[in-house]
């Protein structure tokens, strides 16, 4: 067995992920999901320790280094985690863990790990400053400079998703704002996102669909008016994070020639004399997350 191996795990709102990685480029030859617990932090911890050990006995090493990726705000010090869709608010999920297998375990936000993934052997490799924006369920984001994430204040991802949308593109596109699952009214992730797409559906056509839906429809009207909205998004990155490349992930990132699309609308954004940073789909797609998980073990 070769000797560059370790585990991640991708804790969501529905489903835990195991993998095991192996050899210099971390690609996976073992795959475990199970359904996330969400009755009690007790339960979800409890469920976390059998896919470590899952992953301890594929891997036939009592020490293998298994990184883990969580959503939400993770206190530096604490490690307590804020989140939104997994029952571990007020919780250090880092040193339950540790206090319960007796070793650590590194706790990361899932958008950070993503960019660690793709600028360590994904799409931003090479580059100086990745930025990974994942656009799903939700909007989030990560940023990794020289092969490392970037320390943040207070634990915080690239919480783009809960900056305001710009109110110059709501009124050109007559949007409704809408309140934000974090309480906000009209945050990015309120059009950006795919709930976000399926509201400028709502809007435009009277009915939610989903980008698949959109596409098959051929209705291109609606795919235009979110990646007007996505590139002013996009804008906002640049503007404060002026990363080398952009790694899009999520089910949004699938859709087809959003590379393209979404490169029009960002030169239709910047600033005068302002070169566009590169826009990239992720390598590793799905199981991003869970691979910069381990790679953070592994280091």
């Amino acid at each position: 067995m070769t000797a560059l191996i370790c585990g991640g795990i991708d804790l969501g709102g529905t489903k835990i992920e195991a993998r095991l990685f192996e050899g210099p480029e971390a690609s996976t030859t073992e795959m475990r999901r199970i359904p996330t617990p969400r009755q009690s932090y007790a339960a979800m911890l409890e469920a976390l320790e059998e896919q470590i050990r899952w992953l301890a006995e594929k891997a036939e090493r009592a020490d293998l280094p298994i990184g883990i990726a969580v959503p939400g705000i993770i206190a530096p010090e604490s490690g307590r985690i804020f989140a939104a869709n997994i029952p571990a608010t007020g919780h250090s999920v880092r040193d339950d863990l540790q206090e319960r297998l007796g070793r650590a375990f590194p706790v990361v936000n899932d958008c950070m790990a993503f960019a660690l993934s793709e600028a360590r052997g994904g799409a931003g490799d090479g580059h100086g400053t990745v930025m990974g924006l994942i656009l799903g369920t939700g909007v989030g984001g990560g940023i990794c400079v020289d092969g490392a994430p970037s320390r943040r204040h207070g634990g915080l991802a690239v919480e783009l998703g809960h900056i305001g949308l710009p109110a110059s593109a709501a009124a050109r596109h007559g949007l409704t704002l809408r309140r934000c699952g974090c309480g906000r009214l009209g945050c990015l992730e309120t059009a950006v996102s795919g709930t976000g797409l399926a509201n400028i559906a709502e809007d435009m056509l009277g009915t939610r669909m989903s980008g698949e839906e959109l596409v098959r429809q051929g209705e291109s009207e609606v795919l235009d008016v979110w990646a007007d909205i996505a590139g002013e998004c996009l804008l906002t990155i640049q503007l404060i994070l002026a990363p080398d490349c952009i790694v899009l992930g999520g089910g949004l990132s699938n859709l087809p020639d959003v590379v393209p699309r979404l490169e029009r609308s960002l030169r239709s954004h910047v600033l005068d004399n302002m070169k566009p940073t590169r826009l990239l789909r992720a390598r590793h797609g799905d199981s991003s997350g869970t691979r910069g998980a381990a790679l953070l073990a592994r280091r």
